[in-house]
């Protein structure tokens, strides 16, 4: 038999990144509950207070090394499940959840890079996973819905790269190359049927940001229920020294950029909504404005009269508008709507829509042209759709949960490395800024926006750079704890 060069390195490479595989021991849950100071609408619902799953895992290396990674997540019931049940019962249905996830974790018999884990972990377990808990938990019941499911394991997710790049002493960012992964990206991402992209050789560290940014221009969130105006004050609002009126938000924070919460099923509401926000942002000279209709638009012409009235009528404000974020129901496989006339008009940016790349590609081929990632769908699955969607022209946003805590930070890691088309959106500072006092005292500028930024420059060493040894944040004792 010819001796193959080609293939002996590859052997000898494929030997050589074993050794930077991990495997999960441990694994330790808690859930932290917060309050709002002020409501946030999410669609048809009204959030108020949420609960914060946070996820240690310890973690050992082939060279017997052990270290422990972060994730956190918050388990947002009335983004990921929508509806009508009671939002106890969806809460405590994800909660549960979240403790099968972690009994799971740690009997995921694999030893692999941090996007192999992930990537093996939801396409092997999660499904089968949240067809158990529906069938056993859910019985004659709503089910669980699987951008849920993905919430709840983006905590644990997240800590299985924090703890990746703790082991080898380097920031995460820095170990998505062919130094740190065994498999290139043909492995998990097939390109467009009208493309020839070849993702073979290529490695998430080629569609990263050489230089990752330490300033971001901040997206501050208008919801659907905030005063605008004094006459809308209802008398109730928190004194807390906190602004509360979003010109105050603006003159105090330094905003350039707006994101406008709409109905989706009210256009005289919806454009009424943009006019007067709009007319703010023009006085108090922001600079950019997003649309967020949040899934509630069954018809492209919906969208497009209101943009060319819009267009028609105050061409300013249209102007500002950067782009147009997920209007349409995001189960894309169930309503595949052709939204090119959307985006003929303004970029047209999928949201809840975009589980994986997969979606993703859907979406493209339906019309959408970028794609808003977010932490809370995975660290493995937005580094994967980054990837595939900057290979194939989209342009990126990185959107908030309204992260607080330990949760910020890899939101804001992530939009600093994958670079976007305007900054990040961050808005836990506006619904609860003192819930992440602690993590504060040792990244102060991540968890306040000055002169329209987020600074990301005390974030440094390993993992996610969260420094939680430095962080004096008491938590209670874990839910759970499994070895």
């Amino acid at each position: 038999m010819e001796f193959d060069p080609s293939c002996f390195l590859f052997h000898l490479f494929a030997m050589a990144s074993s050794h930077f595989d991990i495997r999960i021991l441990s694994s330790d849950l808690n859930f932290v509950p917060v309050e709002t100071r002020v409501p946030l609408k999410f669609g048809t619902e009204v959030l108020t207070s949420v609960s914060c799953a946070r996820v240690s895992l310890r973690v050992r290396d082939r060279k017997g090394n052990e270290s422990v990674g972060w994730g956190e997540t918050p388990l947002s019931v009335q983004w990921v499940w929508p509806g009508s049940l009671p939002y106890q019962e969806r809460l405590s249905a994800m909660q549960t959840f979240c403790e099968m996830l972690a009994h799971a974790v740690v009997e995921f018999d694999l030893s692999a890079d941090p996007i192999e884990l992930g990537w093996q972990f939801q396409e092997t377990q999660l499904p089968q996973l949240l067809d158990t808990f529906n069938m056993n938990h859910r019985k004659g019941k709503e089910s669980m819905p699987w951008l849920a499911a993905l919430v709840c394991l983006s905590a644990f997710d997240i800590a299985i790269h924090d703890a990746f790049g703790n082991v080898h002493d380097r920031s995460i960012f820095k170990c998505y190359d062919e130094g740190f992964l065994q498999y290139d990206l043909s492995r998990y991402l097939e390109a467009a049927k009208d493309s020839c992209i070849d993702f073979s050789g290529k490695y998430p560290s080629d569609f990263l940001t050489n230089t990752p940014l330490k300033r971001l221009r901040a997206w501050h969130l208008v919801g659907g229920v905030d005063p605008l105006q004094k006459s809308d004050l209802h008398g109730e609002e928190p004194d807390d020294g906190y602004p509360v009126l979003l010109r105050d938000w603006i003159r105090t924070d330094g905003l350039k950029c707006l994101k406008i919460k709409l109905r989706g099923d009210d256009a005289a509401w919806d454009m009424d909504r943009l006019l007067q926000i709009g007319k703010i942002a023009l006085d108090e000279e922001v600079e950019w404005l997003t649309a967020d209709f949040n899934c509630n638009v069954r018809k492209p012409e919906y969208v497009n009269q209101i943009l060319d009235e819009l267009r028609d009528t105050h061409p300013k404000i249209y102007g500002m508008l950067l782009y147009v974020e997920q209007p349409f129901p995001y189960d894309l496989e169930q309503h595949p709507i052709d939204v090119h006339s959307v985006s003929s008009r303004k970029p047209l940016f999928l949201d809840e829509s975009a589980h994986d790349w997969k979606l993703v590609r859907l979406g493209r081929e339906l019309g959408w042209t970028g794609v808003a990632l977010k932490t809370c769908k995975t660290q493995t699955g937005a580094i994967l759709s980054a990837c595939w969607a900057k290979a194939h022209g989209m342009t990126l946003m990185v959107q908030d949960l309204t992260n607080p805590m330990l949760a910020q930070i890899p939101h804001l890691q992530l939009a600093a490395h994958v670079g976007t088309i305007m900054g990040v959106e961050t808005n836990g500072m506006q619904f609860y800024p003192e819930a992440s006092t602690p993590e504060a005292k040792e990244h102060p500028k991540l968890y306040q926006r000055r002169h329209g930024v987020v600074d990301l420059g005390t974030l440094h060493g390993s993992g996610f750079g969260y420094c939680v040894d430095r962080i004096d944040r008491k938590l209670p004792a874990p839910t759970l704890v499994v070895t």
